[in-house]
This record gives C-alpha cells, sequence and structure tokens, in this order.
C-alpha cells in the first residue's frame, strides 16, 4: 500500500509542478522577478547561462530539502514529494532547455505531434519580447489549439 501511495504522491507532484511552473512564470518571472526572466527573452548576454537560470536552483533547493529531511526524520513523504519536483525538473530541463532553445544540439529532427505543439506554443510566448502581453507560460501541457495542423 505504501509503494501505491508513493507513487501517487510522486506524481500528483509532478503534474502540480506544471502548474507551478505556469503560476511562477506568469506571475513572477513575468512579474516582479522580470530582471532574471528578461535575459531569456531579449537574449541580450553573451553568456551559456541566463539570470533566468536562478528559478531552477530555486526549485532544486526545494526538491533537495525535501529529500534531505525526509532522510532524517519521520517525513517519509518528503522522499516522493523531492523525487516529483525533480522529475519535473529533468523533464522541463529536456524540453525547455534541450529540445526547444537548443542549449544542447540534441532532438533537432523531433517532429512529431506533441513536439510541433510544444514547440509552437513556446514560439508564439517568445514573439512577446516584453513582461507584458505573454500567453502560453505553461511547458508540457499546452493548449490544443497548438497541436493543429495549421496552427
Amino acid at each position: 500500500m505504501k509503494v501505491v501511495l508513493w507513487l501517487v504522491i510522486f506524481l500528483a507532484t509532478f503534474c502540480f509542478m506544471e502548474f507551478m511552473a505556469w503560476f511562477t512564470h506568469k506571475y513572477i518571472m513575468h512579474g516582479f522577478l522580470w530582471k532574471l526572466h528578461k535575459d531569456h527573452h531579449l537574449k541580450d548576454h553573451d553568456s551559456w547561462f541566463e539570470r533566468n537560470d536562478a528559478f531552477f536552483i530555486f526549485y532544486a533547493v526545494v526538491s533537495m530539502s525535501c529529500i534531505m529531511i525526509a532522510d532524517n526524520t519521520w517525513f517519509w513523504y518528503g522522499w516522493p514529494l523531492g523525487l516529483g519536483i525533480l522529475g519535473y525538473g529533468i523533464a522541463y530541463f529536456f524540453v525547455h532547455d534541450i529540445f526547444i532553445h537548443q542549449r544542447f544540439k540534441m532532438f533537432r529532427n523531433a517532429n512529431n505531434w506533441y513536439a510541433r505543439g510544444v514547440r509552437r506554443a513556446h514560439k508564439i510566448h517568445h514573439k512577446h519580447l516584453g513582461k507584458e502581453e505573454g500567453e502560453n507560460f505553461g511547458m508540457l501541457f499546452v493548449p490544443f489549439k497548438y497541436f493543429k495542423k495549421n496552427a
């Protein structure tokens, strides 16, 4: 029974992180912490790293904290919480940084239904260079209209 509960917590956390990514992106990155996110939209830097990468660090600390607390206390469900956050972070890194923005030259030829939809939605998001008028703040789950052939 505990394994099933562990798996449910992991999957629920992973899915909840898509909401957190959307919320953080829309209200924090395009809000009061635009200074950290702006270089990601404007590409006004020469470094491989962006100030925007600080958001990864924040969620990594939350994930590690859940796991470390779980390892040293009765808080056993910190393991699936922390690993759910980590799992989402890995998925986000592969989809956003590697697949979409090509920070590593991999997955360039991926051209299936899902890949095209995610790319379209993200391209629409980046057409807005300022913090206002943004759209498509999620990452793994994007509106169905971007999966249509003529979207």
